[in-house]
């Protein structure tokens, strides 16, 4: 067996960032050929992974891309299971490259689509190589959980933490506009865009509630009608992005409805996400 020296072993652990003494290993196991010994690590790497890949992914990060002069933008949700490793600046770099993928390549309707095609920052080596390569030398278990992407114009947010992110598909207004109406969205966390987005039955049920109530308050059948259609701009409030006040507006009146339509700015839907809850 061929002599092992120092110097190889430091190359290996600064090609892999694996620990020392496992890159010693590899080199003997290779016959030190250092290609081989990566081959090994990598080999060692997924059976380890693969003993462990029922734990808890309840950590991890968002990242989002959003061009809106070319009328793209996409997000993705990276699973990990500690905060550290979430916070950590090679995972943040690859939750970058696959949301910037994922927007400007020619799309995925899943993870593994996603995964399959080139790395951005990574030239010669797809987002899949990019993700074994650092899950090989981190030993935590990663998970490309969500992806959406919107071909059309877009507002977006990304909290400081990528725990909150969302992407607000809109027709004219300001980018400075869209950001804060996303920002308004992670605070206020509305159900649905408009009313008309809200499932019909769940709002049947409501108005059956309130006029029962009204009911047994002792109002008259006859005034029952038009109290509801009062008591139910605050069901809509709680839950519809346009009807509810805008957190940067003046007053209650200043809804994010009115406050859009003041700007020339339309806005179609929304995609709200936070960490680990679907």
């Amino acid at each position: 067996m061929p002599e092992i020296t120092a110097a190889a072993v430091k190359a290996l652990r600064e090609r892999t960032g694996l620990p020392m003494m496992e890159c010693k290993r590899a080199l003997q196991e290779a016959g030190g050929d250092e290609e081989g010994a990566i081959e090994w690590l990598q080999k060692r790497g997924q059976k380890v992974m693969g003993d462990r890949a029922g734990r808890e992914t309840s950590s991890g990060r968002l990242a989002i891309y959003s061009d809106p002069d070319a009328g793209v933008a996409a997000m993705v949700e990276l699973l990990c299971e500690s905060a550290p490793v979430a916070a950590n600046d090679e995972f943040i770099a690859l939750a970058s490259d696959l949301a910037r993928q994922l927007a400007t390549g020619p799309g995925a309707s899943t993870p593994d689509e996603l995964l399959a095609q080139p790395s951005p920052s990574k030239p010669g080596q797809t987002l899949k190589q990019q993700f074994d390569d650092l899950n090989n030398r981190i030993r935590e278990v990663f998970r490309l959980n969500r992806i959406v992407r919107i071909d059309a114009p877009c507002g977006s947010y990304l909290h400081h933490d990528g725990a909150k992110g969302v992407l607000l598909e809109v027709e004219g207004g300001t980018a400075d506009l869209a950001k804060d109406v996303c920002m308004h969205v992670v605070s206020m966390r509305p159900q649905a865009c408009s009313k008309d987005d809200l499932p019909a039955a769940v709002v049947a049920k409501h108005r059956e509630i309130e006029k029962e109530r009204a009911r047994q308050e002792g109002k008259p059948e006859n005034i029952i009608e038009k109290m509801i259609d009062g008591r139910m701009r605050n069901f809509y409030a709680e839950r519809c992005l346009l009807e509810q006040p805008f957190i940067k507006g003046e007053s209650d009146k200043d809804t994010v409805g009115k406050v859009a339509k003041a700007a020339g700015m339309k806005i179609l839907r929304f995609v709200h996400w936070e960490v680990g809850k679907e």
